[in-house]
C-alpha cells in the first residue's frame, strides 16, 4: 500500500512541479508512532524556499483530496531535501560530481559497505569516489547497481 500511495502522489505532484520548474527529489509515506506522514521533497537550482513549498503543498493537498488515495488520517509535508539530499538516480549522480557524497552498498567492495568522499566522476554508470584512509587519498569505482543508498554529505 505504501508504494501505491507514493506512486499516486508522484503522478499528482509531477504536473504541479513541472509548471513551477521544480524538481521532485523523493516521496515517502511512513508511520511514525501513531501518525502517518506523506513527505514530498522538492528542489531547484539554488534551493527552494518556504513560499514554494507552501504553494506546492496547497495544490497537492487539493489533488489528494479529489483522488483520495489514502484512507487513514495523515500529515502532508512538502519541503527541501536539505543539505544531505538523497541521490537516487543516475542524473542525481551526474549532477553531484565534485561534491562530497556518502554511499552505502548492497555488498562490500574491498571489504567496505560504505564510502564517503568526493565524487570525482560518474560515467558509464560507474561512480568514482576519492576518499581518505588516514592521510592517504584513495579512489574506488562503484557500479551504480551496487549502490543501496546515497546522499550528499556535509564535509567536516
Amino acid at each position: 500500500m505504501s508504494s501505491q500511495v507514493v506512486n499516486t502522489t508522484e503522478e499528482l505532484v509531477r504536473p504541479i512541479l513541472e509548471e513551477k520548474n521544480l524538481e521532485l527529489v523523493d516521496i515517502e509515506y511512513v508511520k511514525e508512532g501513531k501518525n502517518w506522514f506523506l513527505r514530498v521533497f522538492i528542489d531547484k537550482e539554488g534551493g527552494i524556499d518556504i513560499t514554494e513549498c507552501g504553494e506546492v503543498s496547497e495544490q497537492l493537498s487539493e489533488k489528494l483530496d479529489e483522488v483520495d488515495p489514502i484512507k487513514e488520517a495523515y500529515f502532508l509535508e512538502v519541503s527541501s531535501p536539505g543539505v544531505e539530499r538523497p541521490l537516487k538516480t543516475v542524473e542525481d549522480f551526474a549532477k553531484s560530481v565534485n561534491k562530497n557524497v556518502y554511499v552505502k552498498l548492497f555488498e562490500p567492495i574491498n571489504g567496505e559497505k560504505a564510502y564517503e568522499g568526493i565524487l570525482i566522476s560518474f560515467s558509464n554508470n560507474i561512480a568514482t569516489i576519492e576518499y581518505k584512509v588516514k592521510t592517504r587519498k584513495q579512489q574506488i569505482e562503484i557500479p551504480f547497481e551496487k549502490i543501496a543508498k546515497a546522499r550528499l554529505a556535509v564535509a567536516l
